[in-house]
């Protein structure tokens, strides 16, 4: 049995779904807005490599010439650039959202942010990949070279002819590293089934490679990436209480007390359909001609007569002697 939040915290799909395409359409205008100088994204490209080269971690370089010489290894990795990117993270958070709903908010505002900062990242440090570096670098662009085989060009994992619509340049840090390792952690700590977890191990480990070996991205990519979603993670509980204050406080009447709070009645007291129905006189029934028994109906008490019939609520006997 899976898990689910309580009926009134559960997450709603239709307040959920504009809330990710809102946050997705900011991310993808800014990525187009922050293209930046190219000359200073060619810059930034430089200077990382020569980073991972002086600490020989430049691991882009051999994974790249592994891809190139074996389609059997290039072609599959460019399809998986293109497109797992765009389908396990939207499928990983539709599986969270119906089978574990207890956990989704959390780990959706922990992909948010993770994406917001992100962005930041494109905006501030534009960086040249490596497939776009001078030739004379040693890499090779594998999204262009298998190009006949994909429906992409030569403009990233965008489609022929779109290549417009996509900012080249946002290389650091890398959010298919960054979504792969969200997708992971999240299958591997809410899946009961064995092979889901391992393959939420070797998913983002499997997307590290792929993004060096077809020359999208450096290896301290990878690593900022990584760095960016724990740093997601850490904002993602603040968020969240920060949010439930709002909604806790906009939640209530004018007067500080919830609206769903029930009135109390006389004091503190709180009267319940029950009482109310008990505390309903009886219809009093008519007496029937054919019954053996008649009943009487009860004769209401006057005023200065006492509820037997008697006035000055003495006995019948004792009011004829008084008579």
């Amino acid at each position: 049995m899976y898990r689910t939040a309580p009926l009134g915290k559960r997450p709603r799909w239709w307040t959920e779904l504009p809330l990710i395409a809102v946050v997705y359409a900011m991310y993808s205008a800014g990525r187009l807005l922050a293209r930046g100088d190219v000359q200073s994204a060619v810059g930034h490209g430089l200077s990382i490599l020569d980073l991972e080269k002086t600490f020989r971690i430049n691991l882009e370089h051999p994974l790249n010439r592994l891809f190139t010489n074996n389609p059997v290894l290039g072609v599959p990795a460019d399809f998986a650039y293109a497109s797992l990117h765009y389908v396990v993270t939207p499928a990983v958070l539709i599986w969270l959202f119906r089978r574990h709903s207890e956990h989704y908010r959390k780990l959706r505002t922990w992909l948010l942010i993770s994406t917001m900062i992100g962005l930041i990242g494109f905006t501030l440090l534009p960086t040249c990949p490596p497939r776009l570096l001078d030739p004379s670098h040693g890499f090779v662009d594998t999204m262009r070279h298998y190009s006949s085989y994909g429906w992409w060009g030569g403009d990233a994992s965008a489609p022929r002819g779109m290549g417009s619509l996509t900012n080249q340049y946002a290389a650091m840090p890398s959010l298919h590293v960054g979504w792969a390792l969200w997708s992971g952690l999240a299958l591997w700590k809410y899946s009961s089934r064995t092979w889901v977890r391992v393959a939420g191990v070797a998913y983002p480990l499997a997307i590290a490679l792929v993004v060096m070996g077809t020359a999208n991205h450096y290896f301290l990519d990878a690593v900022a990436g990584v760095g960016v979603m724990g740093l997601g993670y850490l904002l993602a509980a603040p968020a969240l209480r920060f949010t439930g204050a709002l909604r806790s406080r906009f939640g209530k009447d004018g007067t500080g007390q919830s609206a769903e709070t029930a009135p109390a009645v006389g004091g503190e007291c709180e009267t319940s359909a029950r009482s109310a129905r008990t505390a309903q006189p009886e219809t009093l029934r008519e007496a029937d001609p054919s019954d053996p028994i008649p009943r009487q109906l009860p004769r209401q008490a006057v005023r200065g007569e006492a509820a037997d019939g008697s006035p000055d609520g003495r006995p019948d006997g004792a009011a004829t002697a008084a008579r």
